[in-house]
């Protein structure tokens, strides 16, 4: 059975992305998009349910071919095409990077490899279930949305002959190099997958084929082939350092972490490294806020299930192998680094996807700093960041998508009094950002596990506070903005149908008399995913119990004190509690508070900012008397410090820190 459900997460999606490639009817494509989702989503919860411990599998053939020699073929047939792209490019830069794959890959194959296959190829267990219901259900939620999405897109882009068959090939085919990725224990067949998740991002971000977009993609390609050639070394490390094929499976390698030496810590420092670009760290995080000229479900599945994932997935799984090494202590203080800057820099936007961008590089940076302190709180902080944050960060994308497509801007200042005119999808929205940053949700719950785990490290306890302290800052300023006034008379407001008006709008049917207009494809994933934030965060004790504590089976075999206990009431420590029920309830009468004092409000449609009484006479007009009676235009907006802390001000100091800390790292390691 089990053997089955890897095999449907896996090629399902690759038979469907040539399918969708094939198909030039948009509602067989649809189809084919729709029928897959749902059959990853049973597929991953089957798994769930019927994985009980480590389940070691090793696919022999596929119609009659060896799977190990399939991969082999199609990796190399991978990186000659991105050798032709890189050519067809002229970036001298990519060339060198994938022949610094190529030539030391078929070295090691060729010449100093023994023809033996590394088994188990496939290894499962809770963090791979995890990660497999995150890519398969948020995933394919994201590639429903995309339908209707991509109509509108190319509809305002003026195409005369639709991309979408390309788009939904490779955004198809991500799920499946994800869901190999996750499950691989093979370190080549991982390699491979970790490579597909490259190629597929650099096509779908350059998707559009505007100067920018070439020039992005071709950014984040050469920042994650930086990645791929440390991955490589990091294969030929290891066999040259143990003569044995047994240490490329990465079980093997991190059950033998407790007695690294230099020999192994190296490859583990090159694999962090790997991961450390693939999650867009610093100094790498260019290439992420650079794909944000993709397409919004691009920008989703990127962000959410998919690739960032993968860096910070290989950290975490590695974990047990490096813990109590100098390596361990650096990871923590590059991620805790990492998370501290850029919070910073998402303070300094007012470019919603920007936001979401850098706060998506912060998180990763705290879920690769929890990895780094390394104790069995920590990783389950890390876990429940990764769970809570593809929800989040999910439905928060693909809000700001169909706001942009609404609004025609994606600038927060364009956001402001959004609540009158898209009620529905601004109510979603603030349900995203409030499960970003207040109790009693996930996100917030795992960041009091991070500090709480990193009380022997202070420098990184201050890192990780100062931190979240930011993210409260752009957070809430985002939220207020949507249920502010405007400055300005809007648009004629929709018909306010409550607050619960998204979920109602679900069981009275999507085609009952809504006020919400968006079709279903919109709909289901943005209803789907806000209701999963809230409800997964609500069963915290279970989500704990049922899919987080198996994880420490893994991490630490044997250990009998769990970090945290689980109760009616939420979890509890040695040193504190987070009481999910008690402050559910609090946040309930805060809310009804809070629509009571609604009912009071002035019910102008637009507010002017007090301009001392020298406004212009009609407030609509955004005009104040200045000098010798004369009226001037003002623009009023929150501060965002550009001036002073903005990208092109501190990224360079910022991206000059992180290569210190990565130099020692490596220094130390090699010492």
């Amino acid at each position: 059975m089990v053997d089955v459900l890897i095999g449907i997460s896996i090629l399902l999606p690759f038979l469907a992305a040539i399918l969708c490639f094939l198909t030039g009817n948009p509602r067989g494509r649809a189809a084919i998009i729709v029928t897959t989702g749902i059959l990853l989503t049973l597929s991953s919860l089957l798994l769930f349910q019927n994985l009980h411990g480590p389940y070691l599998y090793t696919p022999e053939s596929i119609l009659g071919l060896n799977v190990n020699s399939l991969i082999t073929f199609a990796d190399f047939a991978l990186l000659f095409i991105i050798l032709g792209i890189a050519f067809k490019l002229g970036n001298p830069l990519v060339i060198l990077l994938t022949l610094l794959q190529i030539v030391p890959l078929a070295y090691f194959e060729l010449k100093m490899a023994p023809h033996v296959e590394v088994t188990p190829a496939f290894y499962l267990d809770s963090l791979a279930v995890i990660m497999n219901l995150i890519i398969s259900i948020v995933g394919s939620l994201i590639c429903i949305f995309g339908i209707r999405y991509m109509e509108e897109h190319e509809h305002h882009l003026h195409l005369k002959k639709s991309r979408q068959p390309r788009f939904f090939f490779f955004l198809v085919l991500f799920l499946g190099a994800m869901n190999g990725l996750v499950f691989s224990n093979n370190l080549l067949w991982l390699y491979f997958f970790w490579e597909v998740t490259t190629f597929c991002s650099f096509m779908l971000i350059g998707h559009d084929k505007t100067e920018i977009a070439i020039r992005n993609a071709t950014k984040a390609l050469w920042m994650n082939m930086t990645g791929g050639v440390a991955f490589v070394a990091a294969i030929i490390f290891i066999y040259y350092n143990t003569q044995s094929m047994e240490y490329l499976s990465l079980q093997t390698l991190i059950n033998h972490g407790p007695g690294l030496t230099t020999a192994l810590l190296l490859p583990f420092a090159l694999l962090c490294f790997a991961g450390f670009t693939k999650a867009a760290q610093v100094p790498f995080q260019s290439w992420l806020c650079g794909a944000m000229v993709a397409p919004t479900p691009v920008s989703a599945l990127l962000h959410s299930s998919t690739m960032v994932k993968a860096g910070v997935y290989l950290v975490v799984r590695m974990a047990p192998g490096y813990q109590g090494t100098f390596l361990s202590t650096m990871v923590a203080t590059f991620g805790a680094f990492t998370f501290l800057t850029a919070s910073a820099l998402a303070v300094n936007m007012s470019n919603g996807k920007k936001i979401l961008a850098y706060s998506t590089i912060a998180n990763l940076g705290l879920i690769i700093a929890c990895a780094g302190i390394n104790t069995p709180a920590a990783i389950i902080a890390a876990v429940l960041l990764i769970i809570f944050h593809a929800i989040s960060k999910g439905l928060l994308f693909l809000c700001v998508g169909t706001i942009e497509h609404a609004i025609g801007s994606r600038d927060i200042e364009d956001m402001r009094g959004l609540y009158n005119t898209m009620p529905a999808v601004s109510r979603i929205t603030i349900v995203g950002i409030l499960t970003m940053m207040l109790p009693p949700f996930g996100a917030l719950m795992s960041k009091w596990m991070a500090i709480e785990s990193a009380a022997h490290i202070p420098w990184v306890v201050v890192m990780v506070a100062l931190g979240s302290g930011l993210t409260v800052l752009f957070w809430a300023r985002w939220a207020g903005l949507f249920v502010s006034g405007p400055h300005l008379k809007v648009f004629e407001s929709e018909e306010n149908e409550g607050f619960f008006a998204p979920i109602v709008t679900i069981f009275k049917g999507f085609y009952a008399k809504s006020k919400w207009k968006d079709p279903a494809s919109i709909k289901v994933p943005l209803v789907t995913l806000a209701v999963a934030a809230i409800v997964l965060s609500l069963g915290v004790p279970w989500l704990y119990t049922s899919l987080v504590d198996p994880v420490l089976a893994s991490y630490k075999p044997g250990l009998f004190i769990k970090p945290f206990e689980t109760g009616p009431l939420g979890l509890t420590s040695g040193v504190g509690a987070f009481y999910v029920l008690p402050i559910f309830l609090v946040s309930i009468i805060g809310y009804l508070a809070a629509v009571i004092a609604a009912k009071r409000k002035d019910h102008r449609v637009f507010s002017a900012p007090y301009m001392c009484g020298e406004q212009y006479p009609d407030i609509s007009q955004p005009k104040f008397r200045s000098h010798l009676n004369s009226w001037k235009d003002y623009v009023a907006a929150n501060i965002y410090m550009q001036e002073f802390l903005g990208e092109d001000k501190i990224s360079y100091w910022i991206n000059s820190i992180a290569l210190i800390i990565l130099i020692v790292l490596f220094g130390e390691v090699l010492r």
